[in-house]
């Protein structure tokens, strides 16, 4: 009997060892060992505003398109839903004389996603040649570095394909070479729209002992072992040209001011700390090793690109390739010939705005992943719209409140839309507000950020609940009556949309029960007011089965899109769930559910997850973090779904539904695996309200640890029937 619990203790011990030395972000670096031929090849780098497509061609050459979140083009209105919204910097290649990598053995094209860092190596053993290419995290400027076998020289050229001005863009501005360094601009040609108007977008690359062979090229005084070679991205509104090169200048001495060793251990410590925030491993079971790494590379992407001036943008975030099919907009009159558009590395499908449906879908796995400083441009786009968009509502409509629309760009803005408008996708669609609050107000349960909540949550969740409050009427029995509104996408001018009622009692419900220094006497007694005059959540009996219903009339309403607006209630807005009143009534809504469908922004999953549906949500999670786009290398560039290559969505939502069979919390409630396969092992860190994280290793249907920080949250934990505690 001793022999055997020794054992087990051993077994146990060692089963703890192995997951801790298996499991490691260094273990899902991507490796390559042959050369790429284009874009279509590259990894993703970057440091939230500044993002590379970078990929080593078999030429020998060093390659990569250069991306920024706030680059935006005038050509705003495009024909149909493709645009040049969010343009691409220019490529750059990196070339070598003699080329040490050109046919050398060993060739090895590593992304080291600890710090955040694309190398190159090749040669034979004691004498290789090394690259090391990085977006610095904490500064506005991309390193090239080499370490090579012997001397060469190098040429560092700008490759740009906006050289003529065309109908949709203008070309690039390429100044002389200038004390050495190439500079180059895109100057917006929008005369129209402020935000636009002298936008100026461009970078300028500069190297230890590089001079300039015109146009376009600068190149080594003398071979070398050691290059370092730096590109310093900027966008402004400037009034002139010259000052635009004036502030890049002074970004520039504020960048060398910082030794470079010291920039560099700062990058790498930030990469550190935002890969200790949280991670999750599989470490057994079906497809365990492809979602692991879909999940990681997913998380590291969103870190490459969401830390900007603006959000990630859903269709291909600053990660789109050149696709080398053109689109072609056909001429429904007969009178014109087709429009061909030209597809660079600057289009992308469905156009420069962001749309909320979709760009959500990145936002909300940064709650449990701790990545809260990634959500702050998404927080800040919206909460800066609020302001514009009240006085809009003011004047179409004489009254207080406001709304998001679904598709809009970064400045917000509305249209005006009475009941006679005719119904669209995204016309008469309201809940983006609602959404955001209640992101908003997850975001402060975690991190209890009472700025946070006074400043932007209370100001924007109080204007959407006063816009529905004063723009709608109340039926004969004094209820909210929501009419014409879309139950999201799908169903156009309905009545009583299922989303809307869903949003405003979870939105009301969580207002309230924040606490009271944060609100005032006031807003809790108009909040209460409108929570009792609130319709419920359409239900109906059909076939024997009671259903949520995704509005309350028309019941002959035609679908028009593939969404199931009903589930709304379950996420978002989760009334329904584990542990919650209904649970079987949701449970049969799901099955019955219209459109059943993994992928891009399909909530399935999510949903599944909240519903203990474990097999369901498993099969999605899979569906989305395995997704292969066959034209890209890069295992984490989804394919588009109904989006743009790299979708976003489709990583995100695999993201949270995998978060979601992991750990759902609710008030105090932290549920474990409340909806966990028997057959994945996993090792996980995550966070919850309260300031909390929750760490558990699981093996073979066994927890071997459970953390929780702080300790007096344990108390909290609820672990599914037949899973033991095993009281650290």
């Amino acid at each position: 009997m001793k022999s055997t619990t020794v054992g087990l203790a051993l077994f146990c011990l060692f089963s703890v060892a192995l997951l801790a030395d298996v499991l490691s972000v260094d273990s899902q670096d991507v490796v390559w060992n042959t050369p790429g031929v284009g874009s279509q090849d590259s990894m993703p780098l970057g440091n939230g505003d500044i993002a590379l497509n970078a990929w080593f061609e078999k030429s020998g050459d060093l390659v990569f398109l250069i991306g920024k979140s706030d680059a935006w083009s005038g050509d705003l209105d495009s024909p149909g839903y493709g645009a040049y919204g969010l343009l691409k910097l220019g490529r750059v290649r990196v070339s070598f004389s003699p080329n040490p990598f050109l046919g050398a053995p060993g060739l090895e094209q590593r992304l080291r996603l600890r710090e955040g860092t694309m190398e190159v190596h090749a040669g034979a053993e004691g004498a290789r040649s090394h690259i090391a290419l990085w977006v610095d995290a904490n500064q506005p400027v991309i390193r090239m570095e080499t370490d090579l076998a012997s001397p060469v020289s190098i040429q560092v050229s700008l490759e740009s394909w906006r050289q003529e001005s065309t109908r949709w863009l203008a070309a690039d501005t390429i100044p002389p070479i200038r004390d050495h360094r190439l500079t180059w601009f895109y100057r917006n040609p929008n005369k129209d729209i402020p935000q636009l108007v002298n936008l100026t977008t461009g970078a300028s690359i500069e190297g230890r002992d590089l001079v300039g062979r015109e146009p376009r090229s600068l190149v080594s005084q003398a071979p070398a072992k050691s290059h370092l070679v730096s590109i310093h991205p900027l966008t402004a509104q400037c009034a002139t040209s010259d000052e635009w090169t004036q502030r890049l200048e002074r970004q520039i001495s504020i960048t060398h001011a910082v030794p470079r060793d010291k920039a560099r251990q700062a990058h790498l410590a930030w990469w550190r700390a935002f890969w200790d925030r949280s991670h999750v491993y599989l470490t057994a079971g079906e497809k365990a090793a492809e979602v692991t790494r879909g999940y990681t590379l997913q998380r590291f992407i969103s870190a490459c690109a969401g830390r900007g001036a603006h959000p990630i943008k859903f269709n291909g975030s600053l990660f789109v390739v050149d696709n080398p099919t053109p689109v072609i907009i056909k001429d429904k009159t007969g009178k014109e010939p087709d429009i061909v558009m030209p597809v660079t590395p600057d289009y992308r499908s469905w156009g420069h705005q962001y749309w909320f449906q979709n760009t959500r879908a990145s936002y909300w796995p940064m709650l449990a992943s701790g990545d809260f400083d990634l959500m702050q441009p998404f927080l800040r786009m919206y909460r800066a719209m609020l302001e514009n968009n009240k006085r809009q509502i003011r004047e179409f409509y004489g009254h207080d409140g406001a709304y998001f629309r679904e598709t809009a760009p970064f400045w917000g803005g509305l249209v005006k839309i009475t009941p006679e408008t005719p119904g669209r996708y995204t016309t008469h669609y309201y809940i983006p507000i609602l959404e955001y609050s209640a992101m908003a107000l997850d975001y402060h349960a975690h991190t209890g950020d009472r700025i946070f909540a006074r400043d932007t949550l209370i100001p924007v969740a109080d204007a959407g609940i006063t816009f529905y409050d004063k723009h709608f009427s109340r039926d004969a029995s004094g209820k909210l009556y929501i009419s014409p509104a879309n139950a999201a996408e799908t169903y156009w001018k309905v009545n009583n949309p299922t989303p809307d009622i869903a949003g405003l009692r979870w939105v009301l419900d969580s207002l309230l029960q924040l606490p009271q220094d944060l609100t005032t006497s006031s807003q809790r007694e108009r909040w209460q007011r409108l929570l009792a005059e609130l319709p419920a959540i359409p239900i109906r009996e059909i076939d024997g089965r009671r259903l949520i219903q995704s509005h309350e009339s028309p019941s002959d309403a035609r679908a028009l899109n593939k969404e199931n607006p009903e589930l709304y209630a379950i996420y978002p807005f989760r009334h329904y769930g584990l542990g919650k009143p209904d649970l079987e009534l949701a449970r049969a809504s799901f099955e019955a559910r219209r459109n059943k469908w993994f992928g891009c922004w399909s909530q399935d999953a999510v949903q599944a997850a909240f519903l203990g549906d474990t097999a369901t949500a498993k099969a999605g999670v899979i569906r989305h973090l395995t997704a292969r786009d066959p034209r890209l290398r890069f295992p984490a560039f989804w394919p588009k779904g109904y989006d743009y290559p790299p979708d976003q969505d489709n990583g995100g939502n695999g993201m949270l539904a995998i978060q979601t069979m992991l750990l759902q919390t609710e008030g105090d409630r932290i549920l474990v695996l409340p909806a966990w396969p028997v057959d994945w092992d996993v090792d996980f860190k995550l966070h919850a309200p309260g300031k909390t994280t929750v760490a558990v290793a699981l093996r073979s249907g066994k927890i071997f640890r459970l953390t929780v920080d702080p300790p007096a949250r344990r108390a909290d934990v609820i672990l599914p029937a037949g899973l033991e505690d095993p009281k650290e």
